[in-house]
C-alpha cells in the first residue's frame, strides 16, 4: 500500500530539498515525536486537574491542623505535609499499602458512603511508644496491635479527624467519624475494586521517623459535592467569610464568654488612712446620690445599662430599666442628679 505522507512531512521534505539532499528516514522519525497520552478506557478519570489541586489545597491545611495537634498530644517535634494527590483504583490503594496496617474506616456524614485513612506502622508504633512514655523508638515493629494500643489509637484518629472537619469547612459541613480500626486491608471492602478513588498521601515525621499517611476517599462519596472542588468556588467561599452560618457559629461561642457585671451605687473619694480604718458597720456616705436614682450597670468597663437595686430571697439583685444607648449622656447624668420614678 502506498503510504502518504503528512503535511508535516511534506513541509520537512521541501525544506530539506531546497537544503540539500533530502534524507526520508530522518523526516520520518522527526515527524513521530509527539506527544501522545495514554488513555484506558476501563478506567476513565474522574476528577480534573482543578478538582485534585483543590483537594490537595484543603488538605494542606489539614496537613498543619495535624501537625500542630499531634505535636501538641505527643510532646514531639511532628511534621505532616501533603506530598501528592492522585486517582487511581481501590484495588491499586489496597495492594499499595502493607500487611498489617493501621486502617480506619470513617464514616463521612452527611456524604453517603466512607473513606479510609491508613497510617503506617513505622509511624503507629513511634506514636504508641511516644504516648506510653517511651523516646519512639517502636517504628521497628510490624505486629497487629494490642487492644490497649487499639483504643490509643482509636484516641489520635479521632484528634486527626477533628482537623479533617475544620479543613473541609469551606467546602461543607463535614462530620468524620471513626467506624472501626482494622490491620488486613482485605477486611476493608468500602466500594468495588474497580471504582474510582482519590488518593492524598501525607508525608509524615514523629521525631526521627517518618513514614506515610493515606486518605482514601471514593468518587462515589465525593461526587455530591465534586462541582464545588474548583477554584471559582473555593475562592469565593473564601470571600463570602460573613455568612449567616459563620455569624451563627460566632454568637455560639460568644455566648459561652463569661463578662463581668458590676452595679455602680455612686462613688467618693476616702483618704487611704479611713479605708484602712472602715469596719464592719460602719457607714459611707455618698454625696450627690439619692435613694432612688438609677444606678448605672457596667459591663466589663462600660456602662450599658440603668437599673435599680432589690433582691430575690436572700440574694441582692439588679432589675435593668433602660439601655444606655437608648438615652444620652445629658439624660443621663440628668436621672442621675435628679432621679427619675418611671425608672
Amino acid at each position: 500500500m502506498t503510504e502518504v505522507l503528512s503535511q508535516d512531512e511534506i513541509d520537512q521534505l521541501l525544506t530539506a530539498i531546497n537544503a540539500g539532499e533530502p534524507d526520508i528516514e530522518k523526516v520520518r522519525t522527526t515527524a513521530d515525536t509527539r506527544k501522545i497520552k495514554i488513555y484506558d478506557f476501563r478506567r476513565p478519570d474522574k476528577f480534573s486537574k482543578e478538582q485534585l489541586r483543590t483537594i490537595q489545597i484543603m488538605h494542606e491545611t489539614f496537613a498543619r491542623l495535624t501537625t500542630t495537634s499531634l505535636s501538641g498530644s505527643m510532646r514531639a517535634l511532628v511534621h505532616v505535609h501533603v506530598a501528592s494527590v492522585d486517582q487511581l483504583t481501590y484495588e491499586e490503594f489496597i495492594r499499595s499499602i502493607p500487611t498489617p496496617t493501621t486502617l480506619s474506616v470513617i464514616s463521612m456524614d452527611p456524604l453517603k458512603g466512607q473513606a479510609i485513612l491508613e497510617i503506617d506502622p513505622s509511624i503507629t508504633f513511634t506514636v504508641i511508644d511516644r504516648l506510653f512514655g517511651g523516646s519512639g523508638e517502636g517504628s521497628k515493629l510490624n505486629r497487629e496491635l494490642t487492644d490497649i494500643e487499639h483504643s490509643v489509637m482509636e484516641g489520635i484518629i479521632v484528634r486527626i479527624l477533628g482537623n479533617m472537619r475544620e479543613a473541609w469547612t469551606q467546602v461543607i459541613d463535614l462530620r468524620p467519624r471513626l467506624s472501626q480500626i482494622e490491620t488486613n486491608p482485605q477486611f476493608a471492602q468500602i466500594v468495588p475494586p474497580t471504582e474510582m478513588v482519590v488518593l492524598v498521601t501525607l508525608e509524615t515525621k514523629v521525631g526521627e521517623v517518618e513514614g506515610m499517611m493515606n486518605l482514601c476517599i471514593p468518587y462515589l462519596t465525593i461526587e455530591p459535592i465534586v462541582s464545588k472542588l474548583s477554584a471559582q468556588y473555593w475562592y469565593s467561599s473564601v470571600r463570602r467569610g460573613a455568612t449567616t452560618e459563620n455569624l451563627n457559629i460566632l454568637k455560639d461561642k460568644l455566648s459561652t464568654v463569661e463578662v463581668t457585671i458590676t452595679a455602680e451605687i455612686g462613688r467618693i473619694q476616702v483618704p487611704v488612712r479611713d479605708v484602712l480604718n472602715l469596719r464592719e458597720g460602719d457607714v459611707i456616705r455618698l454625696y450627690n446620690v439619692r435613694v432612688d436614682d438609677p444606678m448605672p450597670l457596667n459591663i466589663g468597663n462600660k456602662k450599658k445599662f440603668l437599673c435599680r437595686p432589690g433582691q430575690i430571697g436572700r440574694k441582692m439583685a439588679v432589675q435593668i430599666s433602660k439601655k444606655l444607648e437608648d438615652i444620652g449622656q445629658d439624660e443621663f447624668e440628668e436621672l442621675a442628679s435628679e432621679g427619675d420614678d418611671t425608672l
